[in-house]
């Protein structure tokens, strides 16, 4: 059974993808084989058929296997509901399209672990860069690019636990890359199991539990700009019951004037086996963060004197600060051939953002989930049907005062914004032949959004509107071989407007409730493999657009996002882990390897016969962007060598495309020690050479030299840490 493809993985062990199941599995498997033998239909109770007149039988058909997923209580290492990283992997195999699980070995203890792009560097198709302290410019094949602030385009989940608001904006103040076991990426319609609908999919982030191994340890990490972290965690298990705690601190100065911040993060959860079939588990986060802005710059600003900010910024003392609390449920069942999870959530998040005004939000956001897994032998063929519902549901009390030099004054606005979105979708791989699957699925979204204006005398903007788009995907799934598989798809994805669509002041260009969803037909098709020195994925899209939420007007250098009539995204994805030389210094049994490692994204994005825009390429994203690293790794646990990131292209920041940013290269090196034992330690160098560059960029419809929308990348740095676990 192939794993995940990412080259991230191989810089670890990695768990291996076969479960040593107990008896229930085993005599699951032995009905498998013996149907291969004799193609019978097995029931949930595998009990004989009713004799039937002898006739001809066609040759017996060859099964494949189904996984073997069942634990017993007794199992340290395995959770129900939450059963790792190897079965995590096994789920991203079964998708007929891109998709990556990447485990903490593979960044945890050789980076400073500071912001998602940590994370994220290795997986092809994804364009991750900060902008200060937490807050990073993410997007998968050229989602969100319109979104200045913020997030929308990728639905972010904590433990399957929405990260992002029930109106879909998300932010990244709540992530901690220390706190996490393994993180999925599920691109595009891939995303269907968390009714994440939008071209960009969804992201994952997964705690481990006290089930798990190594589950104590501590950290500390310190570097430039101040910057300095204090991580632990701690966990167990005894009898039916586990619990998994993480938390730290973290403070920087930043790399930029008035960008410090603080912040504080707690995750953990407690599970309780209630038999060997049946376990729940109770998951809590809590974050607290507090971060300066420095806001953009112009294109000469950004190049020239990259520490300076915005002077509004400085002048307004603009901040994102925000609390959160996040509790959750899950409870699996687990019966012959299915398994069944369903669960709950509620989100409790302050948001207080002086900027241009001083906005004091409060969300409160709740639902629930329900889903359904059947793997089992039907007539010889192996069938796996999935579905599942999702119930988000939310609130904003939306009250927005004068910023006084960063103090809170006159009350300006004021509403409470409602959304409520539930998604139903099914999904069904029949294996044709043992190594062949045939998928097909839907997804059905009914969405309202809903805005009661409480400040009138600026006029009513109360208003409300409804969505209610189907997304239909077929594909193939081929394992070629062990290790090796070819996928294709064609899928339909919907990405609903959030409040902050049109939202610009002092008067929206376009009223909100007038901005249509974002439709999308993607076109995918690729493979992926792992081999004992090699690992790759190869993936080519192409997305046809109706209706993009794309920036075409714009008031007072801010954006307002409305709907585009057609544009299109495609693209090539590629990712390689090799090993180019091994045996070169070691006389151990295991070899000292030199291993590339190497991430490769092309983004094509176009307007398509615009009124205004003609076929004018959409600004936000570089053509080509390139994460390359080549490391020495020597079986007893050192480690070293260089890396480079390059976008060898400058990319339009405008609709008009008249301004571009500057095309660069970055290189670092880094070097550690982790054998798999107690101690780990690494020290990593970054933007050697302290080049100027631009890491992201805001956009806007029309640019001129002076617009401010870039935003400087960090000069060099160097950061070292140590962990240690028991």
């Amino acid at each position: 059974m192939f794993i995940s493809v990412s080259p991230l993985l191989a810089q670890s062990a990695l768990p291996s993808v076969t479960v040593d199941a107990p008896q229930r599995a085993r005599q699951v498997t032995r009905s498998a084989a013996r149907s291969a033998t004799h193609p019978i239909s097995i029931s949930a109770r595998a009990q004989p058929r009713p004799q039937r007149p002898v006739r001809a039988q066609p040759p017996a058909r060859p099964v494949v296997p189904i996984p073997a997923i069942t634990v017993t209580g007794q199992q340290q290492g395995v959770s129900l509901t939450a059963p790792g990283t190897a079965q995590a992997q096994r789920e991203a195999d079964q998708t007929p399209g891109s998709v990556a699980v990447v485990p903490s070995s593979a960044y945890r203890n050789s980076t400073p672990s500071n912001t998602i792009k940590d994370i994220l560097d290795y997986v092809p198709g994804v364009f991750a860069q900060p902008k200060w302290g937490d807050d990073t410019r993410l997007s998968i094949r050229g989602s969100s690019l319109s979104r200045n602030f913020h997030l929308r385009g990728v639905q972010l989940y904590m433990d399957g636990i929405p990260i992002n608001t029930a109106d879909g904006y998300g932010d990244f103040q709540e992530i901690d890359p220390t706190a996490y076991r393994h993180v999925d990426v599920f691109k595009g319609a891939n995303a269907l199991r968390f009714g994440a609908n939008s071209m960009g999919g969804a992201i994952n982030f997964v705690t481990a539990t006290g089930r798990d191994g190594d589950v104590n340890g501590a950290s500390v990490d310190a570097g430039s700009f101040g910057t300095k972290r204090f991580q632990f965690n701690v966990g167990g298990a005894k009898g039916n019951w586990d619990g998994y705690f993480t938390g730290s601190g973290q403070m920087q100065d930043g790399a930029r004037q008035h960008s410090d911040g603080t912040a504080a993060r707690a995750s953990g959860n407690i599970g309780y086996r209630i038999s060997p079939d049946v376990e729940t588990r109770f998951y809590f986060n809590a974050n607290s963060v507090r971060n300066r802005i420095p806001g953009s710059v112009s294109r000469a600003s950004a190049l020239t004197s990259p520490q300076t900010p915005a002077a509004n910024n400085v002048a307004l003392d603009q901040q994102r600060n925000i609390d959160t609390m996040r509790i959750g449920n899950k409870t699996t069942m687990r019966f012959d051939h299915t398994v069944l999870d369903f669960g709950f959530f509620a989100v409790d998040r302050h948001l207080m953002h002086p900027i241009f005004q001083w906005l004091d939000y409060h969300y409160l956001d709740y639902g629930g989930f329900a889903r359904i897994a059947d793997d089992r032998v039907i007539d010889g063929f192996r069938n796996r049907f999935v579905a599942g519902v999702n119930l988000i549901n939310g609130s904003i009390d939306n009250r927005q005062f004068a910023n006084i030099g960063g103090v809170k004054g006159a009350l300006l606005s004021s509403s409470v914004d409602r959304s409520r979105n539930t998604s139903v979708y099914a999904e069904n791989s029949f294996y044709m032949l043992p190594s062949v699957a045939l998928v097909a699925g839907t997804q059905f979204i009914y969405a309202t959004r809903n805005r009661k204006d409480r400040f009138l005398s600026d006029g009513d903007q109360s208003g409300s509107t409804h969505f209610n788009p189907w997304s239909p995907k077929a594909g193939l799934l081929w394992d070629v071989r062990p290790g090796w598989q070819a996928y294709a798809n064609i899928s339909r994805s919907a990405e609903l407007p959030s409040f902050g669509e049109s939202s610009s002041f002092p008067a929206p260009v376009i009223p909100w409730t007038s901005i249509r969803p974002q439709k999308a037909t993607t076109y995918e098709i690729g493979t992926r493999g792992r081999l004992p020195d090699l690992n790759w994925e190869l993936t080519a899209y192409h997305a046809n657009i109706r209706d993009e939420l794309q920036c075409l007007y714009s008031a007072f250098g801010n954006c307002n996002v409305t709907n585009a009539n057609r544009t299109m995204h495609q693209g090539v994805e590629a990712a390689l882990g090799a090993a180019i030389f091994k045996n070169l210094f070691s006389n151990l049994a295991e070899p000292d390897k030199v291993w590339l490692n190497l991430a490769y994204t092309f983004s094509d994005f176009r307007f398509h016969n615009d009124p205004l825009y003609g076929n004018n390429q959409l600004p936000g994203a570089p053509r080509h962007y390139l994460r390359a690293e080549l490391l020495y790794r020597h079986p007893a646990g050192f480690y070293a060598g260089p890396n480079m990131e390059w976008v060898p292209q400058a990319y339009f920041v405008d609709s008009a495309n008249t301004l571009k940013t500057q095309a660069y290269g970055i290189f670092g090196l880094k070097a550690g020690y982790d054998s798999g034992g107690s101690w780990s330690a690494y020290v990593e160098a970054r933007n050697l050479a302290n080049a100027k560059y631009i890491a992201s960029a805001s956009i806007i419809d029309k640019a001129n030299a002076n617009s401010p929308l870039f935003e400087p990348g960090t000069g060099r740095a160097v950061y070292a840490g140590l962990k240690y676990k028991w």
